[in-house]
């Protein structure tokens, strides 16, 4: 018999947060390697948090925002606030 494995649960704004920090990630050029020591993680936490299965605390936003060079609203929504 198999062993089941143990996912973390997804939270929708983890989620949602976290696909729109891997698509800046991606569109600024940016290895998870790179990001990750700028948010104090590992990189399987950084992509564990791109999956939305770790939250980031607002210190980790604010270093997210930092160095992707990004305004707040960028991971929060998909439009600026208008």
């Amino acid at each position: 018999m198999g062993t089941l494995l143990r996912f973390d649960p997804v939270d929708p704004a983890d989620a949602a947060i976290g696909a729109r920090l891997k698509r800046w990630r991606e569109a600024r050029g940016q290895s998870v390697e790179r990001l990750a020591e700028a948010l104090s993680l590992s990189p399987e936490d950084e992509r564990r948090a791109e999956a939305g299965r770790l939250h980031l605390d607002s210190l980790q936003v604010g270093a997210a925002l930092k160095a992707l060079r990004l305004p707040l609203w960028a991971l929060h929504s998909d439009q600026r606030a208008g």
